[in-house]
């Protein structure tokens, strides 16, 4: 089978903002992708223009405005060349909407575990406070418990201050 689809931004579990970009190779019918946002309560949809005769390179980006109802913060990226055939190739991705996890949500910066961290301990350091869960949610992927984490892992760090 031939592959019409390669997304190769956002990846699985990527944290992404308001504003979702998208990128990678594509084919589809009539030369349009369609773009669905949604985690099962709210939908937003949009499409973009990709090759139509052959796999070419695209870049396309959805925006999430600020009045969604999203109700959690795990969202799916579904992409369809849909236009010809409701049931033709289509992808689906993961991620984490970051202004669901931190209230302002700009961006993330990377932290490495040092031995003797807690989530609390980086949470008061990166945020002034003890609230660790914006880091546990931005982090689910890796994390399965809040109290274990490991020396040497890398941890995204969501900012409202970037």
């Amino acid at each position: 089978m031939t592959v019409t689809l390669d997304i190769q931004q956002p990846q699985p579990f990527d944290l992404v903002g308001s504003t979702i970009m998208i990128a990678g190779n594509a084919a589809a019918f009539e030369g349009t992708l369609t773009i669905r946002v949604s985690e099962g309560h709210d939908e937003y949809s949009s499409f973009t223009n990709v090759g139509s005769l052959g796999l070419r390179q695209f870049q396309a980006s959805i925006d999430i405005p600020d009045t969604n109802t999203f109700q959690l913060n795990r969202l799916f990226l579904t992409l369809a060349d849909d236009t010809g055939n409701e049931n033709g190739p289509s992808v689906v991705i993961p991620v984490l909407f970051g202004p669901k996890i931190l209230p302002g949500y700009g961006g993330w910066q990377p932290y490495t575990v040092q031995s003797g961290d807690t989530l609390s301990q980086i949470a008061q350091q990166q945020y002034g406070n003890s609230n660790f869960q914006p880091i546990f949610e931005a982090n689910r992927h890796i994390l399965s418990d809040p109290n274990v984490i490991f020396p040497g892992q890398l941890l995204r760090i969501p900012r409202n201050d970037i």
